[in-house]
Order: C-alpha cells, then structure tokens, then sequence
C-alpha cells in the first residue's frame, strides 16, 4: 500500500528541470493526501517563481513515478503560489548544493 514517505522517496528522486535539486530538497511539495480507497494521490505544490513556464515539465514526472507505486490508480498535481515559495523552504541539502550554506 502506497504511504506518504514511500511518495516522499519518489519526489526526492525527481529533479527540477532547471535547477536539478529534487523537488523535495527544494520545498516544492507543499502537501501529499493519499485516499487509500480509491487509489488516488494528490499532490499540492508550487514552484520557486510565478512565472514560471515549467509546470507540466514537472508535473508530469510526479505523475509519471507516483503512479507506478503499488496502489496508486490516479495522481492530480495541484499549483499554489500560496504561501509563496521562498529559499527558507530548501532542505539543508539543497542549500549546500546551491552555495546557500
């Protein structure tokens, strides 16, 4: 059965096309519901600018990986700008990774 770290692992593997952190490292994820019944994930996120053009180049992979975990029947990718994404959201991590620590 699909659980919400199994999902995490996923998002950890899955870089930002631009950056190349994962999205996780990166704070992007903003919430992960999981209905156990009917198999469907959705997934609230947001990205580090309003205008950026990449949403599907990253939604799709999410739904892509979180679809072949066992018990997963749909994945939905929902955008927020709300609250706004800032650098305090980045893992440590990632911070390192990008010259932020």
């Amino acid at each position: 059965m699909v659980t919400k770290s199994s999902i995490e692992k996923v998002l950890k593997d899955i870089p930002d096309p631009e950056i190349g952190v994962s999205l996780w490292d990166l704070g992007l994820i903003y919430h992960i519901d999981i209905d156990k019944k009917t198999g469907k994930v959705e997934i609230l996120m947001t990205l580090t600018t309003v205008g950026c053009p990449l949403f599907e180049q990253i939604a799709d992979p999410i739904r892509q990986n979180v679809g072949k975990l066992k018990g997963v029947k749909k994945v939905d990718v929902t955008l927020t700008f709300e609250p706004p994404w800032t650098v305090d959201r980045m893992s440590k991590e990632a911070k390192a990774q990008l010259g932020f620590a």
